[in-house]
């Protein structure tokens, strides 16, 4: 059982050298193997905090690798360790190890604004209000993720350059793919679409994020300001 003595000790530690804080001041690559069972297991025990517990485990199943080896039963030996945390460290490893098993699917690869449009118009063409979004792809043009910025009536004037570029700074994309969808089911740009792309292809070049393309979305039809030539203001 949990005892408040051990988190008063853990809560001792300096601001940035608890595991939860660190974990998300550095992220998990950061911490050493103690501290991300520390995290896991939560909480300490009557004989020592968290890390302290942690160490007693690491120290008993032989460190990280052990989780592979060892039951429940014996992780339950370890003062501190009781039914629900021996579960939680043995969902954990197995987690860890199923990441490594299983190979990641691979990614679309978009070629032609033809290809990211056959892929959009099924989640977004055919919607009763227009939805404004990007697709994020790396160097190979490859998809890193779709996300969707705004949803309603499609106003210019208020999509902001920092909006836009936020999920694909995160995701640390080569260049985006600004869509958008008309529900009239007319994919002719309107002066405010052209508008907002001149915008949006300036700051790309700012950040160092490509635009690629603008695709309007209608129905089965779309238009790309790439296949325009209307990346530019004339």
């Amino acid at each position: 059982m949990a005892d408040s003595g051990g988190e008063r000790r853990l809560r001792q530690l300096a601001p940035h050298d608890r595991p939860r804080e660190k974990l998300a001041r550095m992220g998990a690559s950061a911490l050493g193997d103690n501290e991300l069972v520390a995290i896991v297991i939560g909480a300490g025990c009557r004989d020592g905090n968290a890390i302290d517990v942690a160490n007693h485990v690491l120290a008993t199943v032989g460190g990280p690798r052990g989780f592979t080896r060892v039951s429940a039963a014996e992780l339950q030996g370890v003062r501190g360790i009781g039914r629900a945390r021996a579960a939680q460290l043995l969902a954990a490893s197995e987690l860890g190890r199923r990441t490594l098993l299983r190979s990641p699917a691979p990614r679309e690869r978009f070629t032609s604004p033809a290809a990211v449009a056959a892929y959009l118009m099924p989640h977004f063409s055919a919607r009763s209000v227009e939805h404004f979004g990007l697709a994020a792809l790396d160097a190979q043009r490859r998809l890193i993720k779709t996300a969707l910025l705004t949803v309603g009536t499609l106003d210019c004037s208020v999509i902001h350059p920092r909006e836009v570029f936020h999920e694909a700074i995160a995701t640390r994309a080569s260049g985006v793919v600004l869509f958008h969808n008309h529900p009239s089911g007319d994919p002719t740009p309107s002066h405010d679409d052209a508008e907002l792309t001149w915008r949006m292809v300036a700051a790309g070049r700012v950040v160092g994020i490509e635009v690629l393309d603008h695709l309007v979305l209608a129905d089965a039809r779309y238009y790309s300001f790439l296949e325009a030539n209307r990346l530019e203001p004339p």
